[in-house]
């Protein structure tokens, strides 16, 4: 089973070459209890040694199971350590912040042994060393004898066929000697024993072998094995070993609860790195997510717009700045020269004014998901003017949309003349700016979750219906003057009367303005009119009928009511709002009067009839610059004519007049008929300016792809009223913020690098325990593995403990910016980030500890166990 051959051992200090062992042969049977005797230095212990496969020979060969081990790798040495070979030493070789159970149960973590099985194992091992009431116990709480009965439990653990005791009693009293000894003995009837000692009488009494060496060499051998026995020795185990690293982590965990406060000041120094990145990640991701809404909040109002006739406003701006005129000649001395500024602005006009094919890119808008991905909301805009009454006006019935007040005032055609007064706005209370300035009533953006997070319900409730709207007042709950003037509850004819005295230098007659409550509010009702609805059929011939007031009020009184069923205002938090002061309504109300605009009698008899204008029963003029012949009608119209009043015959031939020159489209615009795949135009509105920039790049691509395929009558050109005022803040924060954890991050290493030098000042400490994991078959991986698991325990910790102390310093930092900007969550550590965070704490503490590692993997385990 074993036997060695020609063994010699060397040990070289400087030039200096002394033999420890010379030419030692021997031969050892399956079970017997070999005792080698000898003086301090003789050789005995390192015969042991490198029987067990914690040293190597320089000369000769040790074979196991015939097998020589010359070509013995590391691996194998380890397998037949923890297999095949149990170790009991002088000084017991415990690891001290372990249990005895966890000792004993040792050599099984590297066997594969699950962790039920090692427990059993371990009590009945310890239980018959007479230990089984001390499991839970530590060394340092045993007597010596108890000690080294742990150690022959440990060495008996993996059942080995060879059982190594260096100096086994050398540290015990002469009563616990004996009951070692007898120990040894009983374990000796079914397995190999060699025992060192230079204790005569022990050997004498409990060996069936006596060795003596001195000087390296064998002086006698008391019981010599025969061929024929080593050939009737029983096989040894080939097992590999392996340490999980579960058992590496608790290993190295339990070591650092001995030092508790050296592991948490460590984990602390560690920690100081990731607590400075975080909080900039903190208060960066605070700003981002702050730019984010001002993005998302600004773009709700300025979308990226493309209308079905537009002007490319970049390339104009891009003209008046004279960006095209880099290329003009030299002035000559003594002459002035001009700049085209005009002249290029004028060309531009000329050049750049396109019609968008809106059919063929909402076709595009639709079918594209990557569109979807990059928008809050698609707002689709008709020619259809939403008319809406109030029939119970303090001036009686009242027109609320489009609003008349600019018109009871007199200044209704400077309103039409300059669509971009201050004024408008102004009254109008926010919006867009143009001729719907004028509009009170609004469209809402068709994303509920986006509205929601820019205004707090005031009372009521959003709009489910086409014919339900809201309110929206402004922050300190107040809408405009203008707006209860449009709403019929305030009187435009005493506005009117107010103006005039004030332009006739007298005083104002205007009432105080009275305040509502919000039940006056909610539930107040207008009516719905269609532009079909101000025509009459008379024969044949439809007829306008809005300058008939009558009519008018009774078209106003069968008109579908609208209620307000909500009163919002902005969300304090919110940078921008779509709309304020104004009544917001749903698609669903432009839905609506498309559809019932389209099923009305009129537009059905039009479209029916492409070639007949309904308002005047004849064709369609060829020329639509001819002027109206009165000889054109037939005698059936004249003769219908001669049968009016002068009142009717006027009204009649006001209407052949207006609409000689009218088309089919015009007529149906007139009617506000329109086609739903063919909108006015389109809006926009991107998630932020990163999306924003996306949505550009789809209609680059798209443009691209329709002039490639020849179709360059779809090419879209648009407007974008915000560009890049806000892009470039994103940049610049991103910017601040890597230089900041840039020198942040310098701290972050040199904690790293004190993390290794505490994890070599660790490996220092753990020396001997190195030995011992050794000596029961850890290989030299394993050993790293040990304190790569205590780095990772200290990286982890570290990191928790950064992500914590970011967490509760956030609190008190949010409350102070909130304070001094009134900006609330500013610091905010992302998720994402403190996972990170963590990971780099783990990966840094890690790599610093690979080196100390390495350097414990290398460690003799002879000297290691020598060590103190």
């Amino acid at each position: 089973m074993l036997e060695l051959k020609n063994i010699t051992k060397e040990y070289r200090t400087g030039d200096q070459v002394v033999q420890a062992l010379k030419g030692i042969n021997l031969k050892f049977r399956s079970n017997e209890f070999v005792s080698i005797l000898g003086q301090s230095g003789s050789g005995k212990t390192t015969l042991l040694n490198i029987i067990g496969g914690l040293d190597r020979y320089t000369e000769g060969d040790l074979l196991i199971n015939d097998r020589s081990t010359k070509e013995y790798k590391d691996r194998d040495w380890d397998t037949y350590r923890n297999h095949s070979v149990g170790f009991i030493f002088q000084s017991y070789n415990l690891i001290p912040h372990q249990s005895v159970l966890s000792n004993v149960e040792l050599a099984l973590t590297l066997s594969g042994v699950s962790k039920d099985e090692r427990r059993e194992r371990a009590r009945e091992v310890l239980e018959k060393v007479g230990l089984k009431d001390h499991v839970t116990k530590r060394p340092s709480q045993l007597s010596g004898g108890q000690m080294q009965r742990v150690a022959i439990a440990r060495a008996l653990i993996n059942d080995p066929e060879i059982l190594l005791a260096d100096e086994p009693t050398g540290a015990l009293d002469s009563e616990t000697s004996l009951q070692i000894m007898a120990l040894l003995q009983e374990i000796a009837a079914d397995r190999l024993v060699i025992m060192v000692t230079h204790n005569p009488q022990l050997a004498e009494d409990y060996s069936t072998r006596i060795i003596k060496v001195l000087d390296g060499e064998i002086i006698s051998d008391s019981n010599p094995a025969s061929e024929i026995e080593i050939r009737d020795s029983k096989i040894l185990k080939n097992d590999k070993t392996f340490m999980s690293f579960f058992t590496a982590l608790s290993l190295s965990f339990n070591n650092l609860l001995t030092k508790k406060g050296r592991t948490l000041l460590t984990a602390f120094a560690g920690s100081i790195g990731i607590i400075g990145i975080a909080l900039i990640m903190s208060l960066s991701n605070g700003v981002q997510n702050y730019i984010a809404r001002i993005e998302e909040d600004t773009l709700s109002s300025y979308p990226l717009t493309i209308e079905e006739s537009t002007l490319d406003m970049g390339m104009i701006i891009g003209a008046l700045m004279g960006e095209n005129t880099e290329e003009l000649e030299e002035v000559e001395e003594g002459e002035v020269a001009a700049t085209p500024i005009m002249t290029d602005v004028l060309a531009t006009l000329a050049s750049r004014k396109d019609s968008n094919n809106l059919t063929a890119f909402k076709e595009f808008l639709e079918e594209d998901a990557a569109v979807q991905e990059n928008i809050n909301a698609i707002q689709y805009s008709y020619n259809i003017p939403i008319n809406i009454f109030n029939e119970n006006g303090v001036d009686g019935v009242v027109q609320v949309n489009p609003s008349n007040v600019m018109n009871a005032i007199g200044m209704g055609q400077a309103m039409d003349a300059q669509t971009s007064n201050p004024l408008q706005s102004a009254m109008g209370g926010g919006g867009m700016m143009g001729a719907s300035g004028i509009d009170t009533w609004k469209e809402l953006l068709n994303n509920q979750e986006l509205l929601e997070s820019q205004y707090d319900t005031v009372s009521g409730r959003w709009p489910e219906s086409f014919n339900e709207v809201i309110l929206i007042v402004d922050e300190n709950n107040r809408v405009s003057d203008y707006m209860l003037y449009s709403l019929g509850l305030l009187s435009q004819e005493e506005l009117s009367e107010s103006f005039q005295s004030v332009l006739e230098g007298k005083e104002s007659k205007l009432s105080d303005i009275p305040t509502y409550s919000n039940e006056e509010l909610l539930g107040m009702t207008f009516k719905l009119v269609l532009n079909t609805d101000l025509y009459e059929k008379e024969n044949n011939l439809w007829m306008n009928r809005s300058d008939d007031q009558a009519f008018v009020d009774e078209v106003v009184a069968n008109g579908e009511d609208m209620e307000i069923v909500g009163i919002m205002r902005p969300n304090p938090e919110a940078v921008a709002t779509g709309e304020t002061g104004s009544i917001g309504y749903t698609s669903l109300l432009k839905e609506h009067i498309m559809q019932a605009v389209n099923g009305s009698e009129i537009v059905e008899e039009q479209i029916n009839n492409p070639e007949i204008n309904v308002f005047t029963g004849l064709e369609f003029p060829e020329n639509t610059n001819e002027e109206f012949d009165f000889a054109a009608l037939s005698d059936e119209e004249r003769a219908y004519m001669a049968t009016l009043s002068e009142v009717e015959l006027a009204e009649l031939l006001n209407t052949y007049q207006d609409n000689f020159n009218a088309t089919y489209e015009s007529n149906l615009a007139t009617l506000a008929a329109v086609d739903e795949e063919k909108p006015s135009a389109i809006n926009l509105y991107a998630k932020d300016f990163e999306t924003k920039d996306n949505l550009e790049a789809i209609i680059s691509d798209y443009n691209t792809r329709e002039t490639d395929a020849g179709r360059d009558e779809n090419v879209i050109t648009y407007s974008d009223l915000v560009g890049t005022i806000m892009s470039s803040v994103t940049s610049i924060i991103n910017i601040i913020s890597y230089v900041l954890i840039a020198f942040v991050g310098v701290s972050l290493v040199v904690s790293s690098i004190m993390i290794g030098i505490i994890t070599y000042i660790s490996v220092l400490e753990r020396t001997k325990e190195i030995g011992i994991l050794r000596s029961v078959g850890a290989s030299k991986r394993d050993i790293s593995r040990v304190f790569n698991a205590e780095t990772f325990i200290i990286g982890l910790f570290s990191g928790l403990l950064g992500i914590g102390i970011t967490a509760l310093l956030n609190i008190p930092i949010s409350v102070i910016i909130k304070n001094m900007t009134g900006i609330s969550g500013i610091a905010s550590l992302p998720i994402e980030g403190a996972a990170f965070l963590v990971l780099v704490s783990l990966v840094l503490t890690v790599i610093a500890g690979l080196i100390p590692a390495r350097m414990a993997a290398k460690k003799d385990p002879v000297e290691a166990l020598r060590s103190e």
